[in-house]
Formats: C-alpha cells, structure tokens, sequence
C-alpha cells in the first residue's frame, strides 16, 4: 500500500517501556489534532494501562488504537511497517532486536527512526538494507536521540555560520548531570562488548559504502587536552555522534571540501578527567567477558530510569567551535534532561517532521542531518531545545 493511503502517519514501537513512555507522552500533547498515531508493543495490557496514562494527560488518546507486535516475530513487523506512514521504534538493543523492523520498513517503503547509539547495528543496517531502502522510497533514520541529533543538527548549525567552499574544522564538547536508564546500560555494555563484531561491521561498510571523490569529510578520535576556549579538560568521546556527523558531512558539499570534526566530553576538574578514563577503560575491559557484562546489565533493570525530579534537574550542554576561511565560531545546543526528556522530543519531532514536513527527496540510510536538517531544528527550537551563536571572530 502507498504510505500516502496507509492507516497511521505515526505508530511508536516500543511504547510501554521507559522512553517508549515518554514519546508517548510528547506526542499525546503535542502531537497536531489531525496525526493519526498508534502505540505498538508486545504486551497488550501494558499497552492498556500506558492508553489510560495518556488519557490523563489528553482525553482524544482514549482512542488510540493499540497494535500488537514482537521483534521475533516477522509477520507482525511487517504487519506494522505496511500501517504506517512513519515508525519510531525504541526497543534495543538494537543489535539484537532491532533488524526485523528496519527490513520490514525498507521492504514496505515505510520511514523508519530509532534511538541506537551502536555503531555495529548501524552499519549492518547500511549493507543488509539501504539499498532496498532506496528502491522503495523509505528513509532510515538511526540514532534520532540524544546520540546524535544534538551534535549531528548543532554541527550543520555551525557550518551554517561558517565560509562556504573552503576546508572547515569543528570540535565539540559535551557537558551534562544526567543519569541513564535501564535500557540505555543494556544497549551501552552490548556495544562496549562487541568491539571485534563493531570492527568487521564497519569495514564490511566500507566494501559496500561509495567512496567521497574531491572531498573528505573525518571524524578522527581526538587527544586528550585542556581546552581554551571552554576552560575544561577535553575527553575523546568514542561514540557514534562523529561517525554519523562525517556521514552528514559526506553528504552535503556545504560542509567544504576537507571537513574534519572530533568530539570531546568536558570535564572541569583533572581529577575528575582522569578518573573518568581510568574508569571507562575498566568497563570496557569488563564488558569484553559476557558474565560480567550479564553482572552489570542486571544492576538496573530494563524500563527503569531516573524519576521524574531527577530528570527535572538534569541538563545538557554542547558547545562546537568551528573555524575556516579565516572566521571563528562558536556555538552551543543545549536543553534539559538529554537521555530521556529531550530523547523522547527529539524521536518524536523526528516522527513528526518524517509524516509532514517538507524534506529532501532522499531515501535509504541516512543521517538526522541529511534527512530533516534545518526543519528538525526548528522544530526542536520551538519545543524549547536552544541553538545559539555564542560568538564569532
């Protein structure tokens, strides 16, 4: 069936657990009147009991109507791929639960989001899926969260506001209080633990990825250093968010003809610095042994998450200092509690902008970027997510 004739613009799979609830909850008050939008999961009463939560909050989603789906179960993800318009799917790990969805959404021309932050899952997707993607119209947005629509979107922003036609440099630094949920130390330890089968998806990528001519774009691990122009100390960050803003670089000549960006957490004390990476060193030692990692994935359950005062207080902040072309620019997103609150918004735009707005005709595997760009960040400026110019020279 064409996506224009289908049953629901927006189906959210995945909804009964800890951020499945609060997407659910952003597009109950701030979903248009006229969105046709269903919850999807395993568990039907659960999906019941989360129905009557976002009555509470809006009486029209008395009506919502309730699918039942599994990841092991193909019939029924391709039963959701061909009612939708657009599916937001936040069940990971991904690398584990998640490929049924995307074939079923490349198949079915649907558009498809999700919250992965592991690399290994993203690029298995590339080969096993994109080209089908593209024959049949469909987009496939991973890591359309915290990881990495910040960073992917507040990168685009910077270059905006730099020279176009030359080489562009952009560093960024990460700064937050938030804490992590149950589900989100589940997907964190898989990738941590998966470094061989990371390492062969991604050169297996490269195989089948067509190569840029006349341009680079590069995302190279930075050094550890004490950082001017933040006064902080600067920690390579080895997640996917410089992965994916090379990808978006690649894509769109705007970002000059040699771009280069690395990706720092900031840290304000050395102490602290060093304990950070002493620290992370020991978990990704640990994870590579599988009882361990069962061991610390049962320290906090699936679905759970910090309350909702923890996450009144959390917040985020990356600051970007671009340079090229002789101009210097600094720039800065921030917003509130980043893995769940702001997560949560930015999957839901991202469903929203999918179903309505006015994008790129592109299809298969792409960045947040490439994909919703600019209407992204508007919408995520009007749900009250800052961009800002801090200052140029």
């Amino acid at each position: 069936m064409e996506p224009s004739k289908r049953d629901y613009d927006i189906v959210l799979f995945g909804a009964t657990g800890f951020v499945g609830a609060l997407t659910a909850q952003y597009l109950a008050t701030r979903a248009p009147a006229d969105c046709r939008w269903a919850i999807a999961g395993r568990n039907r009463t659960k999906l019941e009991r989360l129905r009557e939560r976002l009555t509470e909050l809006n009486p029209a989603c008395a009506t919502i109507p309730l699918l039942t789906a599994d990841s092991t179960d193909p019939a029924s993800l391709r039963s959701l791929a061909e009612s939708a318009r657009v599916v937001a799917t936040t069940v990971g790990p991904y690398v584990w639960y998640g490929e049924g969805l995307v074939a079923a959404c490349a198949e079915a021309g649907t558009d498809y989001l999700d919250l992965t932050g592991e690399p290994e899952f993203v690029d298995t997707m590339y080969v096993r899926h994109d080209a089908r993607a593209r024959e049949r119209g469909a987009r496939l947005v991973h890591a359309c969260g915290f990881d990495s629509v910040p960073h992917d979107l507040g990168v685009q922003f910077t270059v905006g506001h730099l020279p176009a036609g030359v080489p562009l440099r952009v560093d960024g630094f990460v700064r937050t209080n938030a804490m992590f949920s149950g589900g989100t130390l589940a997907s964190a330890l898989t990738a941590l633990g998966r470094g061989a089968q990371t390492a062969r998806a991604a050169r297996e990528r490269r195989l089948h990825e067509p190569r840029l001519v006349g341009r680079r774009a590069r995302a190279p691990l930075g050094a550890p250093h004490f950082s001017k122009e933040t006064g902080t100390w600067a920690l390579p960050m080895p997640t996917i968010d410089p992965q994916v803003i090379a990808r978006s670089a690649a894509a769109d000549e705007r970002y000059g003809p040699d771009f280069r960006y690395r990706h720092f957490a900031s840290v304000k004390h050395l102490p602290v610095a060093i304990g950070s990476v002493a620290a992370l060193g020991t978990v990704a030692a640990v994870t590579q042994l599988p009882p361990a990692r069962d061991w610390l994935m049962g320290r906090y359950e699936a679905g759970q998450g910090p309350d909702e005062a923890r996450r009144r207080r959390s917040w985020f902040t990356v600051r970007f200092v671009g340079e090229g072309g002789g101009r210097r620019v600094f720039t800065e997103v921030s917003g509130g509690d980043p893995g769940y609150e702001e997560t949560a918004k930015i999957l839901a735009e991202g469903a929203l902008s999918l179903a309505f707005d006015e994008l790129p005709k592109l299809s298969g595997q792409l960045t947040p970027a490439t994909a919703m760009g600019p209407a992204l960040t508007e919408r995520l400026r009007g749900a009250g997510m800052r961009f800002r110019v801090v200052d140029t020279r």
